[in-house]
């Protein structure tokens, strides 16, 4: 059993998964910090100097200065702010792995539209590969 568990840790497809599972969080984390620190701010700017990370409702009926007083107080809340850039993180995130997705087919339909000459050639007589400077098979003896 522990030789069987090493052969699927050493596989290849267990391998690139952990890579690309690895690669996928990194990419996350600069993709959030993205829209919470460059795209969000200048929208809040337009909107009226709004800061989209600190817009709450608190459910218990009491104000709060910052979202950051929130979860101090522990209360409940509807977080606008946090679900909005998350959002926009997953707008961004998605639309940046479908480009990539995009061009990895791309790449895959260029890799099969290059044609590979054939080396050989089937004889009539006997069904044989045979190259395709052959005169005479060398299976039948047939002319070619």
């Amino acid at each position: 059993m522990l030789s069987e568990f090493k052969k699927f840790l050493i596989t290849g497809n267990v391998v690139d998964m952990a890579v690309g599972f690895i690669f996928g969080a990194a990419f996350a984390t600069v993709v959030k910090s993205l829209v919470t620190n460059i795209i969000m701010p200048p929208i809040g700017l337009i909107m009226g100097g709004v800061d989209f990370s600190s817009l709450f409702i608190a459910l218990d009926g009491k104000e709060y200065t910052s979202l950051a007083d929130l979860d101090k107080a522990g209360a409940p809340a509807i977080k606008l702010g946090v679900f909005f850039n998350d959002t926009i993180s997953f707008i961004i995130l998605g639309f940046v792995m479908f480009m990539i997705v995009k061009a990895y087919n791309k790449m895959k339909k260029e890799d099969a539209a290059i044609v590979v000459s054939p080396t050989t050639k089937g004889c009539p007589e006997c069904a044989m590969d045979i190259p395709l400077a052959a005169k005479v098979c060398p299976h039948c003896r047939s002319a070619q």
